[in-house]
């Protein structure tokens, strides 16, 4: 083999041993470039994925202080409503009871209740009636009639020009307060009273 034959060769050997290595280089390089474009595209779906969860959170985080705002405005609205009704009831219902009792009838469901409620606290003995100026004494001579029967009692009457409606009576250091402003003396008592019968006609 002559010099130009080597040479030759070896241009061969070293031409063959370039386009090996190219291939192999570029091959590395395709490899590494389809793994960073894979790498980039997890990335990035991943970056989605939380951009996507972090508005969905987002969204229901305002969703519910939305809601929340919406449900503190009815309680709110509720209450004021409550609040109003109240304070009509305050104003009407001491007209509405004295109304009540210059009726017979209304009267005399008034009477019958302040008297159960003595009956349970009071035994045989000395009553002591008040009650406002008018009431008829037919009704008082009936309810005296009834109470010495059946209680044993005996009720003697006072008229209180400052009583606009309904009945104390005291027996033993005891009293029963059925009068119109010992209903209404107890204000968180006759506000929990109404709103339980609100309750009750809904």
């Amino acid at each position: 083999m002559n010099l130009e034959q080597q040479t030759r060769a070896l241009l061969d050997l070293v031409e063959a041993d370039r386009t090996t290595r190219l291939a192999t280089i570029l091959d590395e390089a395709r490899g590494r470039a389809d793994m960073l474009r894979s790498q980039a595209r997890a990335e990035a779906l991943t970056r989605l994925r939380q951009a996507f969860a972090e508005q969905r959170a987002l969204r229901q985080e305002r969703l519910a202080a939305a809601m929340a705002r919406r449900d503190t405005q009815r309680r709110l609205q509720a209450q004021q409503r409550t609040a109003a009704l109240l304070q009509l009831a305050r104003q009407q219902l001491p007209g509405e009871l004295v109304a009540l009792w210059q009726e017979p009838a209304g009267r005399a469901a008034w009477v019958a209740q302040v008297v159960a409620s003595a009956r349970a606290h009071f035994g045989a003995g000395a009553w002591c009636i008040t009650h406002p100026q008018g009431w008829p004494a037919d009704e008082q001579q009936a309810l005296a009639r009834q109470l010495q029967a059946g209680d044993g009692a005996t009720p003697s009457f006072v008229a209180d020009r400052r009583l606009r409606a309904g009945l104390r009576i005291a027996a033993g250091g005891n009293v029963i307060d059925g009068t119109l402003d010992g209903l209404l003396a107890d204000r968180a008592d006759f506000e929990s009273r109404l709103l339980r019968r609100l309750e009750a006609t809904r």
